[in-house]
């Protein structure tokens, strides 16, 4: 092998590298499928072009078939008046004009088939298109998530799992501290002597209600004859709380009675 052919090897291997490095094929696909719909205009004027010709041709040759209906016409008339050298001349534009409807017939012919031939080279194109561009975006697709996992490949390379198991242990540790301090304080001021104090004060003030209750109940009847005590005093009560026990009886009694 020459050393220009080595050299033009090197080269060429050299340059496809570094297009294969900086081509995209993301980008690449939506220029395609852009390059691919900016032809449809171009298309669709090639077309008109084509149907206009066709439109053409039949106008001509509507105008030629009324051209020769009109030179029989006035072929026939110009016999009937005995006048042959104008029938000569009409004869001889009606031979014309058949000539050049026939011409323009076949033309047309031509012209309608290659009318039909672009509508339907067109529409196969943008069927085409269509297809090309649901494949395009399903590559476009692929493409970015083949691009997320190399990305996530190359995280998952520069992570260190042991690392960051050590300091979720470590937190763990310290959290699991915090909580069994705080519970155990919780539990200190739950059974604090205050809390006992408390736990007795309330005990008390219920026995408390209880007697005067208890007192109630002796002075109406509800518990049987109540033992000899002072007329001062009910149940255990003070003197003045018996004296109050007694007004309330007795105002209790008045309205029992004024309501009857």
């Amino acid at each position: 092998m020459g050393l220009w052919a080595r050299i033009t090897r090197v080269f060429r291997a050299s340059t496809g590298a570094a297009l294969d490095k900086i081509e995209n094929p993301e980008l690449v696909l939506q220029q395609t499928i852009r390059d691919m719909r900016d032809r449809i205009p171009e298309l669709n004027n090639s077309v008109a072009q084509v149907m206009a010709t066709e439109r053409l041709l039949q106008k001509n040759k509507e105008n030629l078939d009324k051209q020769v209906i009109d030179l029989d016409s006035k072929i026939k008339a110009a016999v009937k008046m005995g006048r042959d050298d104008i029938a000569t001349a009409y004869i001889g534009q009606l031979q014309q004009a058949q000539v050049d409807a026939e011409r323009t017939s076949a033309q047309l012919e031509l012209a309608t088939a290659a009318s039909a031939n672009a509508l339907k080279a067109r529409d196969n194109y943008v069927l085409n298109m269509k297809k090309r561009t649901a494949e395009a975006m399903q590559l476009i697709s692929a493409a970015k998530q083949a691009k997320l996992q190399e990305q996530l490949a190359q995280t998952m390379e520069g992570f260190n799992i042991g690392d960051d198991a050590s300091t979720f242990n470590e937190m763990r540790e310290k959290i699991e501290r915090r909580v069994a301090a705080a519970e155990a304080k919780l539990q200190l001021g739950t059974s604090s002597v205050d809390s006992q104090m408390a736990d007795i004060e309330r005990e008390a003030m219920d026995i408390q209600l209880q007697d005067k209750l208890l007192a109630y109940k002796q002075q109406m009847g509800l518990l049987g004859a109540a033992p000899a005590t002072d007329s001062k005093q009910i149940a255990g009560t003070s003197a003045d709380e018996a004296e109050v026990l007694e007004q309330v009886l007795v105002n209790e009694t008045e309205d029992a009675a004024g309501s009857n």
